[in-house]
């Protein structure tokens, strides 16, 4: 193994809060940028070719980054993430100012489209290797705190990315948009060289499957390890459940009942400003909330607020229930995050945030496919109900993980106050995936 930050004597709860101030620096640098270059990127791509040419540059973007997550995981695995993170993001510093003077010339589709194959291929890559960091800089009684920060990055940089792509497009068009996403990207290489100082490469193993045979390791473990599975399931359910009420129910409702895209709007900013409330709040005490209350309480009551949401008669009512909504969504995300990234055995976090991450990619187009169809027959306020009890299943599902932690200790005789989260030595050897041997 690699070495890492070390921890402080004893192995008390730590933070090591300059290196995570560096990484929600550089993360909300670079996530702005890449949000900025989206909306840039979609809206020439309609003055070119309309929505045939929107299609091709959106798939362009996300199919590579989808298929080359789970070997960047590996790859994280195998190389450690100061490796990775440092090529890749060179790399796509120098494609993204070659593609800033290309645009400058040509006024064409196919620059985006090579960009955005190339992009999302590099995004893909170094996708589990950002979420391995803030286990390796948070111990796992403090990492709620260190992902709850986290998360109010990753909330506001398409707050803030998205109207900075379009005064961009206005201001100096397509190159000017490339270019502030490649400043972006140069902020976060910076950031991510400190972050990730003293990461060392991981040991090679003279034997082992190839990194192409390791990239099913994230599925391997899913199937091994029981907490680890039970807390995939509970993200995913989330996850599934409230992209169809926000990405086409909430716009079908305000249609029907003549509130008007303001209300739309009004909706969505009562919730991220409930769940950036919330995630302060968990960046300050996350780890004095008990995990039951965190992951169970709040997901219930995530479910019921849904529920409510499908049902209530007015916008301004709606907004305000989705105000509660997202004040427990700021905490149940964030604690679902770190519950996942607790179940991980040692070694093999990248292979299971390349699963987590590519489950998350495509909740989204998952949840679309799955609840617009139901929708014709259920209507719009049966199909959001019906999301509502998806999402029911996710503190289901956390309740069995955090049962099996207790009968995992009431069997280990564990009353030393170690972590009942990570798996003993002998269970990791028997059912980690082998390691991988590589020369890259």
């Amino acid at each position: 193994m690699g070495t890492t930050t070390p921890a402080p004597p004893g192995d008390k709860p730590f933070v090591d809060w300059p290196r995570v101030s560096s990484l929600v620096v550089g993360q909300a640098a670079v996530q702005a940028g890449s949000f900025a270059l989206l909306i840039a990127m979609s809206w020439t791509a309609v003055q070119l070719g309309g929505r045939g040419a929107v299609t091709a540059v959106t798939l362009a973007a996300t199919l590579p980054r989808a298929l080359l997550l789970l070997f960047g995981g590996a790859l994280t695995d195998v190389l450690g993430p100061r490796a990775v993170l440092l090529r890749a993001t060179s790399v796509r510093v120098a494609v993204l100012a070659a593609g800033a003077l290309v645009t400058v010339t040509t006024e064409s589709l196919w620059p985006l489209i090579a960009i955005a194959l190339v992009d999302g291929a590099l995004l893909g890559l170094t996708g589990p290797a950002s979420g391995v960091l803030l286990p390796r800089l948070a111990s796992q009684e403090q990492l709620g705190r260190a992902n709850s920060l986290f998360s109010m990055v990753l909330r506001l940089a398409p707050i803030a990315g998205s109207p900075l792509g379009a005064w961009l497009v206005i201001a100096s068009g397509l190159p000017g948009a490339i270019a502030a996403a490649a400043i972006g990207c140069v902020v976060w290489l910076g950031c991510a060289a400190h972050v990730t100082h003293g990461m060392t490469r991981p040991a090679r193993v003279p034997q082992g499957p190839s990194l192409l045979a390791r990239s099913g390791d994230g599925f391997r473990l899913l199937a091994a390890h029981r907490r680890l599975r039970w807390m995939f399931v509970a993200c995913f359910c989330m996850d599934l459940a409230f992209l169809w009420p926000a990405e086409v129910a909430l716009p079908l409702r305000a249609a029907d009942r003549g509130w008007g895209i303001g209300a739309v709007a009004l909706v969505l900013a009562a919730f991220s400003a409930g769940a950036l409330a919330s995630a302060a709040l968990g960046a300050a005490l996350a780890h004095r909330i008990p995990a039951h209350a965190k992951l169970v309480v709040t997901g219930t009551g995530l479910a019921a607020g849904m529920a409510a949401m499908a049902l209530v008669p007015t916008a301004p009512v709606l907004a305000a229930t989705a105000g509660a909504v997202g004040l427990l969504s700021g905490l149940n995300g964030p604690a679902l995050v770190t519950a996942y990234q607790q179940a991980v055995p040692e070694g093999r976090m990248g292979a299971a945030m390349s699963t987590f991450t590519l489950s998350g990619i495509g909740a989204a187009p998952l949840s679309l496919a799955v609840f617009t169809p139901v929708s014709l027959h259920l209507g719009v306020t049966g199909t959001w109900l019906l999301c509502a009890g998806l999402a029911l299943l996710s503190p289901v599902a956390a309740a069995l993980a955090l049962r099996g932690d207790k009968s995992s200790d009431s069997n280990n005789g564990s009353g030393d106050g170690t972590e009942p989260d990570a798996p003993r030595a002998d269970d990791r050897a028997r059912t980690a995936p082998e390691p991988t041997a590589t020369s890259v």
